[in-house]
């Protein structure tokens, strides 16, 4: 377990989590399939070459999935009770196959349940591409944000 305790959290801290994660295809592909979204924007190449993109994207919804998922071992991990909400979700630029992703949550804030045995933690988490192969490597760009709302183990009540 690596995740944080509700105590452990600091209004205001920045957590940069390390792991990263280049988008291909055939993630792309398989999250569509799973979640039977068949928008062709994101599946197929000549419908996507004649939009403004000029190409496809990666969902949106699997940037968002991914980025909680590399950030579940630094806040998280064996700490979480539920996940309680996903808020004010942008998606400010577009992410295409071959691009590596990494994410970075801010908690904002933190407050303890009504009968103090748990904590409720918000974090505003954003996505930035790092590296693609029609990117600029000096450059990392925010493609998506959102609030993540959990409900936080309190260290003396995990057992």
């Amino acid at each position: 377990m690596s995740g944080l305790y509700y105590e452990e959290f600091r209004v205001g801290e920045t957590i940069r989590h390390e792991k990263r994660r280049t988008i291909s295809e055939s993630d792309n592909q398989r999250f569509c399939d799973m979640t039977m979204n068949q928008q062709p924007l994101h599946l197929d190449a000549d419908f996507a070459e004649d939009t403004d993109f000029g190409r496809r994207l990666v969902n949106g919804l699997y940037t968002m999935s991914l980025a909680v998922g590399l950030s579940i071992p630094d806040t998280t991990d064996g700490t979480i009770v539920a996940n309680l909400s996903y808020d004010e979700v942008s998606h400010p630029a577009p992410v295409y196959h071959g691009d590596t992703i990494r994410a970075q949550s801010t908690v904002t804030d933190k407050r303890e349940t009504s009968d103090g045995e748990r904590g409720v933690v918000t974090m505003h988490v954003e996505v930035f591409v790092v590296a693609g192969p029609e990117r600029d490597a000096d450059e990392e760009t925010l493609v998506c944000e959102f609030e993540r709302t959990v409900l936080s183990l309190k260290r003396a009540n995990a057992a």
